[in-house]
């Protein structure tokens, strides 16, 4: 049996406690939604796994205390998903590669009992067991520890979910009879509750990790914008900040990550009519090829990179050339966004300061663009302070972190805020207080995730406007 992952936070802001008991008595309804919502892949379950989205202590099995002392590191070669992990046991420490799968009988139906590159595994990790128990068996027959996650224990966050539909939902008639005071305690409460939902997932990284990979992660996930959110969490998980900080030059921090994501392998020939982009493209390729053939190329090709329906600014290829680079300033970076005293503005400014001297001119590996580009523009600044530098800040000081998000003007909207005002406010006249500040936004996203984007009753079945009533009396 798993074990869920605990919360690595000794504290609570007061409204966050009002909102997670009625959220907490409503948790079984959420699943039971979401347990048909989710059709997670391979590479999203490693890459949650990875995270410590599922913690570190667990149960095999066979009932055997399990304690995952170093995670290892993503396999770029053929063999287990993770190599040069250390698992306790009981008492016994065992170092060798952990293996993940969506099902028990993946490890035979994939031909691992078969392999010798699986001989090294000391833990089968997975998430479904057939009707029969299934044992799983090297090639020399040596029993491997079982462990069976639960989806969740994960505090899984919905990276790509479409948003419902936008409609008015029945907990508008509450807000409407509610004042202004009782609605915005309300969203306060929403909206530390999801401060800290960000802050735990943060936290579980940086026990694992640490806190300089934890924000590697987070800007990560950042700069993937909508669409490629995910495949750069994985970039930045098969390429450690270590890794990165350990090259010799920008240019083969740039080299690596591109090559990583699979940027190079159809352009290495290509020749432009830009003497500009051939140089570039040449230099990534004949640093690339080293790294290369020294084992950095993953065996699982292609991450899944989204390219339509992207505006040509914010192309995976040059959304991983703001990353490359910002790796390669970390060191200020990193003082500004996790120092003792923090200042936005200045982290802000120098988020939107960042400068490539390929990608300030490029949309893409081949695309030129006339005017020059901010690699991090003002709003994907701003929406990574929030989303991602103060909840990693979170367990520092909590009520100035969240003085300081008090403090930031609403975001750039998109459609699932705009979704979520129209399904709580609809045509309410006041519907703007609500909506002016980033923690007003915040509190409408946690809202909209936990009751409409899986409820698929058109408000019928949802809990939510009852216990609204009830939130509302006692804030």
């Amino acid at each position: 049996m798993g074990g869920g992952a605990s919360s690595t936070l000794d504290f609570q802001l007061t409204g966050s406690t009002h909102y997670a008991k009625p959220r907490g008595k409503l948790r079984e309804w959420t699943n039971r939604l979401r347990e048909d919502s989710l059709g997670l892949s391979e590479l999203e379950l490693q890459s949650l796994w990875f995270a410590g989205a599922f913690g570190r202590h667990f149960h095999s099995i066979s009932g055997e205390p399990i304690e995952v002392v170093q995670f290892g590191h993503w396999n770029h070669s053929a063999g287990p998903d993770f190599v040069d992990a250390a698992v306790r046991i009981g008492s016994t420490l065992h170092r060798g590669a952990i293996e993940l799968d969506p099902e028990d009988r993946d490890w035979e139906r994939h031909g691992h009992h078969e392999n010798r590159d699986y001989e090294s595994v000391v833990l089968h990790v997975f998430f479904e067991r057939g009707c029969e128990r299934f044992f799983t068996r090297t090639l020399q027959h040596r029993e491997v520890p079982q462990l069976k996650l639960n989806l969740d224990d994960s505090d899984l966050e919905p990276l790509d979910y479409l948003p419902a539909d936008a409609h008015l939902g029945r907990c508008s008639y509450a807000f409407k009879d509610l004042a202004d005071d009782k609605i915005h305690r309300i969203l306060k409460a929403a909206a530390q509750y999801r401060l800290e939902r960000k802050s735990q997932r943060l936290a579980r990284t940086t026990e694992i990790h640490g806190e300089d990979q934890a924000l590697l992660q987070g800007m990560a996930e950042a700069l993937g914008y909508q669409h490629n959110t995910f495949p750069l969490r994985v970039l930045s998980q098969r390429a450690p900040l270590s890794k990165l900080r350990a090259l010799h030059s920008a240019l083969d921090v740039d080299a690596l990550l591109f090559g990583l994501a699979g940027f190079l392998e159809g352009d290495r020939h290509v020749e432009s009519k830009s003497a500009v982009t051939t140089t570039y493209q040449r230099e990534l390729w004949s640093r690339w090829w080293h790294q290369r053939d020294g084992g950095s190329a993953p065996s699982s090709g292609r991450l899944p990179w989204k390219t339509s329906a992207v505006r040509p600014q914010n192309h995976p290829q040059r959304r991983l050339g703001a990353l490359t680079h910002l790796a390669a300033s970390w060191k200020p970076f990193r003082e500004l966004a996790l120092g003792p005293s923090f200042a936005g503005a200045e982290l802000e400014k120098f988020l939107k300061s960042l400068s490539h001297p390929y990608w300030d001119h490029h949309y893409t590996l081949k695309a030129a663009t006339a005017k020059p580009l901010a690699l991090i523009g003002a709003s994907r600044a701003r929406d990574a302070v929030v989303n991602q530098i103060l909840p990693l800040r979170l367990p520092r000081d909590p009520q100035d972190t969240w003085t300081q998000l008090q403090k930031i003007p609403a975001l750039q909207s998109n459609e699932k805020v705009r979704r979520a005002a129209t399904r709580l406010f609809g045509e309410h006249p006041r519907q703007e207080n609500f909506l002016q500040k980033a923690y007003h936004q915040q509190a409408l996203l946690q809202i909209y995730d936990d009751f409409c984007l899986f409820d698929a009753s058109g408000c019928e079945d949802c809990p939510f406007p009852e216990q609204l009533k009830k939130m509302a009396e006692t804030l």
